[in-house]
């Protein structure tokens, strides 16, 4: 670890400790060469999820284009955005946890729609007929259906 001020390369640790959030390490480090204290953190290094897009493109996945989509599904909806932030972490931490480094759109999809089900139906409709993009009146009846039998279920 380089000295902030006078550029030594060498240091030891003498104090390693959590950051409140559990996210990081705190280090205080000593400089071997000008014995000046200063402040590291480590963190993990995430490899980043690739996406593969209906048509075939990749792109690096993007929490906040999720959480943008399903905004706008529950638009006028009793449901905060604490909640959907909730819903977005753990679609991001199973993509992590199932997948090696790529993953379809598709199924990110589904995650969301499975998400959004159990958090508002309302929006969970919305979200699937601008998802699915349902042709006619007769496949959006047919989600319909599926939601009430499983409601009644």
């Amino acid at each position: 670890m380089k000295c902030p001020y006078c550029n030594g390369v060498e240091s030891k640790v003498i104090d390693s400790r959590p950051t409140e959030d559990g996210e990081k390490i705190r280090r205080r480090r000593e400089c071997l060469f000008c014995a000046r204290r200063f402040t590291t953190y480590e963190i993990v290094e995430t490899v980043p999820i690739i996406v593969i897009k209906k048509d075939g493109s990749r792109q690096e996945f993007d929490p906040q284009k999720l959480l943008g989509g399903m905004l706008r599904a529950c638009e006028k909806r009793p449901v905060s955005y604490q909640m959907l932030e909730s819903a977005v972490e753990n679609i991001e931490q199973n993509l992590r946890a199932e997948f090696e480094q790529e993953v379809s759109s598709v199924c990110i999809g589904e995650m969301a729609m499975k998400e959004l089900k159990q958090i508002d139906e309302v929006a969970y409709v919305r979200f699937v007929s601008v998802y699915r993009d349902f042709k006619d009146i007769n496949s959006f009846m047919q989600e319909l259906h599926e939601l009430l039998n499983q409601r009644q279920e």
